[in-house]
This record gives structure tokens, sequence and C-alpha cells, in this order.
């Protein structure tokens, strides 16, 4: 045990899959052979070859930064009994839990969620929780005001029985897990004791909510006249350790801060930036943990797990942030939706793990505060120390906030408010208001940075570029859980909105090709970057080109794929790509229709919201209108019966203009099938590759495509939300006829 303090707290492992290497390999190889064949056969140039040989070029270079962006994935190991025998006093750690809008997103979610948080095993004086509601909902305060009523019976139960997942709609779903612990009389009629009071809880809850009638007297007072978008900013201190007892429960701090109608707010940068500045007069933990309101704890060592890596010799230098994978509850068998994303943390997210380390997704991230304040590593061991002008230059004019900034930056321990945080509430209500960033670097150069709605990934890049790593944290059990969105209006709409909020970082001054090259952002975390742009924001337009193309073909009897012996590339890389992919899916323990949903889904996000993104930021950089940030609506399962509903995993629609794409893609191809069996098209093309029409790639891409599509065919003929609307049919149905008569335009007559 004498050597315990020089034992890391964590290991990081690299390993490989060989195979998948190999595949990987050849499977670039035979797209740059389809290139070549290109190349050569320039003599056979046409409009649709030159528009493949486009497409293809890009489907090349997105595979290269799939390949280099997987190709060393890393697993970490921590060890948090080490950690607790090497420090004397673990650290304080700030969390932060932000909510929007009381409607999409429940409040009996963010009740969930902060009482998983205030239960966590830590010592809870340690530990203190802020809340931001961007609703400034009385009904979101009123659900705070009740849970920390249930806690303080919740968190002893919980630390009693040793209760792993900590949320109580969670762990009330399912049945008890029997162990000698809590195979007693006694813990049975406690089990059923907090059962009650949670439902008791639950049932306030909603008749609140039923009645909308939102309290404004007594401690209500403050949502008097008040508006979502007009307030003044409320602070309320709802749960106080005065007395820092061992056994008690963390902070509770209920934060909205203030809106005017005519000044920008920067959505939940905005929002995290005030956490950051409220937090820092407060408590100034040295370390913050932000998750979104959907996402409970599910391992309560969590915080342990995180401090492994930012406390270690070589981490402490080195780590900005620690990653937590995002991962989900109550699943829908074979996931019809394509949302639960296993692959892609199992493989992608392990790959950028073994480079300059992961990107900040959001939620579910240990940040060190000094680095969130603008530390560069290089200034680590030293500290930061800066002038009271740099100070307020870069923190604004708020003294305290200065003051307790400083400290953060020279790494001091220093809490400003110890023993009683409430008396730093009206300081807070000022550096928390709507003018008080003006002039600052709040958003530039310290806090959340402004300029994407995808503030995650652009505060990561930024912060990657100053040279730090980050780590991805893996412990068993998985640290948080969330319950994925449905699919429909509400997928889609979070994924254009991070096809957006990439987009904005691709052509802003944030670009990662920039870092790299005038900052200290690596080759190939450069090329993580490209690629996580690449497949949300870029690849989608290429992608409808490419099926455009096969429509394209089909009315003027052309043809885009090779006619020779070069089709045998296309139909190598078609095979071998599907017996890849099946098999990452296989050895994930995942299904076929696991695959096969996952393949399909893949075509239809991408066609739809990523397209329809490319389209808002085509209009935003023309100045013809602005991004809109939604939020993403949040729904509970009651229990994991979910699984069993076959409407669960039904394709829903509305009415907005994400579904135009893929709709008038359905229709195109089927017109397209049409057209080709009752033999419409031109009889002597003349522009076609070595004189002959239409070939059978051509009309297999187009099967394929339509078959891809087939949750679009049944909307067609479904009736309520399982249909596609009829206004957006019709669009779509005037979208193919223009696209028709354009097409035998090009035909010479």
């Amino acid at each position: 045990m004498a050597n315990q303090n020089f034992l890391p707290l964590y290991e990081k492992n690299w390993y490989k899959h060989n195979y998948k290497r190999v595949t990987e390999s050849l499977l670039l190889i035979l797209l740059l052979l389809l290139l070549g064949y290109r190349v050569i056969s320039v003599k056979n140039y046409s409009f649709p070859w030159f528009v493949a040989l486009l497409c293809e070029s890009w489907f090349t270079i997105s595979w290269f930064f799939t390949l280099t962006t997987q190709w060393s994935p890393t697993v970490i190991k921590t060890y948090p009994d080490r950690l607790l025998q090497s420090v004397e006093e673990v650290p304080a750690v700030d969390m932060f839990v932000t909510t929007a809008d009381p409607v999409l997103e429940p409040p009996i979610i963010t009740v969930n969620t902060v009482l998983s948080l205030l239960a966590l095993d830590y010592p809870p004086h340690k530990l203190a929780c802020y809340v931001s509601d961007d609703g400034c909902s009385p009904l979101t305060f009123y659900a705070l005001q009740e849970a920390s009523k249930f806690a303080k019976f919740w968190v002893p139960f919980c630390k009693k029985y040793d209760v792993q997942v900590r949320a109580p709609f969670r762990y009330f779903s399912a049945k008890p897990q029997v162990s000698t612990v809590n195979n007693t009389t006694e813990f049975k009629q406690e089990w059923l004791h907090m059962k009650d009071m949670y439902d008791n809880l639950n049932h306030k809850i909603e008749l609140v909510e039923l009645q909308k009638s939102n309290p404004c007297h007594g401690e209500f007072d403050i949502f008097s006249n008040t508006e979502r978008t007009n307030h003044p900013t409320i602070i309320q201190v709802i749960c106080e350790n005065k007395e820092c007892l061992a056994d008690g429960l963390p902070h509770l701090i209920y934060i909205s801060r203030e809106k005017k109608p005519k000044q920008s707010h920067h959505f939940k940068a905005g929002a995290m930036n005030v956490l950051t500045r409220v937090s820092g007069l407060m408590t100034n933990a040295p370390f913050i943990l932000n998750v979104d309101c959907d996402m409970i704890v599910n391992n309560p060592k969590v915080v342990l797990h995180a401090l492994c890596i930012l406390l270690d010799s070589k981490g402490e230098k080195e780590v900005a942030f620690a990653q937590f994978p995002q991962q989900f509850y109550a699943t829908l068998k074979d996931d019809p939706f394509g949302n639960q994303m296993a692959i892609l943390i199992k493989y992608l997210t392990a790959g950028i793990a073994g480079l300059q380390g992961p990107f900040y997704s959001g939620t579910n991230c240990f940040h060190r505060r000094k680095v969130i304040y603008g530390l560069y590593p290089d200034s680590m061991e030293k500290g930061n120390s800066l002038s009271e002008n740099e100070l307020e230059q870069k923190f604004g004019d708020s003294k305290e906030i200065m003051k307790t900034s400083a400290h953060a930056l020279e790494g001091k321990t220093y809490f400003p408010n110890h023993t009683n945080i409430s008396i730093a509430i009206d300081i807070a209500a000022q550096v928390a208001s709507c003018g008080y960033e003006q002039g600052t670097g709040w958003g530039k150069q310290v806090g959340w940075i402004y300029g994407s709605i995808t503030e995650d990934k652009l505060l990561g890049l930024t912060i990657h570029e100053k040279g730090w790593r980050s780590e991805l944290c893996t412990p068993n059990p998985i640290a948080f859980t969330g319950f994925a969105p449905g699919g429909g209006p509400i997928a889609m709409a979070q994924q254009k909105r991070w096809a957006i909020g990439l987009l904005e970082i691709f052509f802003s001054k944030h670009c990662p090709i920039f870092g790299t090259i005038f900052h200290k952002l690596t080759l190939r975390q450069c090329l993580a970057y490209m690629w996580i742009i690449n497949y949300w924001g870029l690849k989608p337009l290429f992608e409808l080109c490419y099926a455009s193309l096969l429509s394209y073909c089909i009315i003027t009897n052309s043809n885009f794929l090779p006619m020779d012996q070069g089709i045998c590339i296309s139909i190598a890389f078609f095979i071998i790509y599907k017996i890849y992919t099946i098999s990452e899916y296989l050895s994930a323990g995942l299904s076929y229709r696991a695959w096969w949903n996952n393949q399909r889904m893949s075509r239809i996000t991408r066609m739809n919201a990523g397209f329809c993104a490319f389209v808002c930021i085509l209009l935003k950089l023309l100045r013809i209108s602005d991004t809109v940030f939604d939020v993403t609506k949040k729904d509970v399962p009651l229990s994991d019966d979910v699984r069993d509903d076959k409407d669960a995993g039904r394709f829903t629609f509305d009415e907005s203009l994400i579904f135009l794409p893929g709709t008038t893609m359905l229709l195109l191809q089927l017109t397209m099938m049409f057209i080709k069996v009752l033999g419409l098209q031109p009889l002597m093309p003349t522009t076609t590759h070595d004189g002959n029409g239409c070939g059978i790639g051509e009309i297999f891409c187009s099967v394929y495509l339509i078959i891809c599509y087939w949750p679009f065919l049944r909307g067609l003929f479904e009736t309520g939300k399982y249909r596609i609307p009829l206004s957006t049919i019709y669009k779509s149905i005037v979208l193919t006829c223009l696209f028709v008569h354009l097409s035998r335009k090009t035909v010479p007559a």
C-alpha cells in the first residue's frame, strides 16, 4: 500500500480490429479503383458520368474520414479505490441540469434526473446541483420544491440499500433486485413506503400540470407577470446544506436567467454560461458536470470514475474534460428508428477516443472550470494569473466574479460562500442578466462559445484547438442513460438541428481545418471532426444528388454506372460493404433486423433532415433567414412494456417541410419505375455511355431506394399521424413533375 500513490488512477489501452482494418482498407481501394475507372473513361464523358464522378469522389473522401477516425480504438479502465486512497479530500463538483420547455420537457423528467444526481455516492456537502429553467416555468420550480422534500427520504434509502438506478421512475418500473441486503421485511416495507411517496409526488405534479393553474403567491410571487421570453432573473435556493453535513443533501438551486424579447440569448450556450457565473459566485467548484434534463444517473459512483481521469498525475496536465457516452434505456426492439447509435458508440466513438479525445456531447460530461475559463495546457502548472484589467475584459465588471475566476484559474480552492450560499443571490442575479456579457469575453474567449446551435461540438473543438485532450469514460455499469426519441418529427428535428449546428461550424472561423493549420488540433482529430460534420451535414447533399441521378438516367434512358467490366467494382463494393456492416451488428449482439433498420434509416435521415439543414445554412449564408433552436420533445415510458407496443415502432409524420425531400424522392423513384415498365423512355439516347441506355444497375439501385423508403410508402396509405399529410404529398407531386419535365428537356428531340 505504500506505493498506492504512485499507481495511475486510470489506464488507457489501445486495441485492434484487424479484420475491420483489412475490410475498410479494401473498401477504400475499391472506391479509388472506381474513381480511376471513371477518369480513364473520360472519352465517354456525359452529364450523368460527371455528376457520378463528383459524388463518388466525395464518398471516397467520406470513407477515408471514417477509416482514419475508427482506426485506433481505445478503452479506459478507472480505479476509484486508488483515488480515495491517494487524496486526502475529494474536490467539490457543481452539477448543471438544463431544461427549456415544461411542455416538451415535462418537469417529472427533470425531477428524476435531479433526484438521481442528489443521491450520488459522493460527499453531499461537496455537491451542488443547479437547474437552469429557460422556460421560466413555476411548474418546474414547484416540481423541484416537492422533489427536494422527497429527496430527504429517497437519498438515504438509496444509500442504505445500495440502489444502482437512483431515478425513481426507473427504479419503481422494475421489480426490486433481491439480495442479502434487501431481502428482508424491513426493506419490503420501506420499498412500498418509498413507492407510495413517489407516486404521491408524481400525482401532485400531474395535478398542477393538468389544472394549468400556476400558483403566483408566496414563494411563487416571483413568477407573477412573467413570460417565457420576457422576465427578470429568478434564482432560488431550494435546498441548502448549511452545516455541510456528510449525511445531508447537496445544495439545490433553481435559476431562470433574465430574458428580453429583442436580445439574443444564445440558446443553450447562453444558459450554460449563466450557470457557470452563478455557480462561480455560490460554490465555485473546480469541476463541473453537465447533463440534459432527461439523462439519469445509472452508476452512482460516476463522479469518482470521472475524477480518476481528471486527478490522475498525467490527466491533470493534459485532459480538459471526461466524456461519458450517451446510452439509452427502455429501447425498442431492433432499433426501428435507427437512433440508438449502438454501433457508432462501439466503434467510432471508441476510435475518436484513441485520437486527441472524444467530442463534447453536450451532456454526461465533467469539465475543469479553469479550462472553461480559457486556460491553456501550457499554463496548467504555473496557473494563469491575470491582471485586473484582463479579468474585467474577460469575465465582466463584477468584482466577485473576477475574484472567483482568478482563484479558479490559479487552481486555488476557494469557496466564496462556504457556509451560506443564499447571501450570493443578489449578486448572482446581476451576472445572470441579459446585458452582463456585453463587452466581455463570455461566448468568445471564456465559457460556452457562441456561433453554433450545436454548442457542445463548438466548445469541444475550441478546447482541443488549445492543445487539450479529452477522455472517454465507460465504467461498468454505464454512467448515464436516457430515452431515445421516437421516429418521425421528433427525431428528424433533432437530427436537423445537429446538422445545422455542424454546418455552422464548418462555414465559420472555427472550421476544424483552420484549427489544424493555425492551432493545436491534431490532423487525425481534424479528420474526426470532419467526419461528424460530413456525416450529418455535407454528405446528405451528395447522397441526394446521387439518388436523383438514378431518376434522371431512367427518364433520359442514359446511365452513369459502368456497363462493361467496370460494373464488377461497384458490385464488389456493395456486397463487401453490406457484409462488413452486418458483421459489425452481429458482433455487437444485434440482429439482422436492427442492421436493416439502421441501413434504411440512415438513408431517410440524411436525405430529409440533412438536406433541410443544408438549405437552412444556405439561407443563413445568403442572409435570408437565421437558424432556429428546436427543443427536442422528451417522452417517458411508464414501464419497459413499451417494447411490446406494436405502434411504438411505427413512423409518424407531420406537416413539416422536413418530410418533403423524402416524399419527393419516393414519388420520383415510383414514377421512374412506371416510366421504365411502360417503355416511356427516349428510344435513341445520344449522350449515353457506349451508346447504351439505362442499365440494370440503375434499376436495381432505384428499387433498393424504394425499399429503404418503405415507411414513407406506407405513409401514403396510412391514417392519422402515421400518414404523410396531403399538403406534403401535393408539393412532392409538383416537384416530381417538375423534375421529370426538366430532365426530358435535356434529351434532344
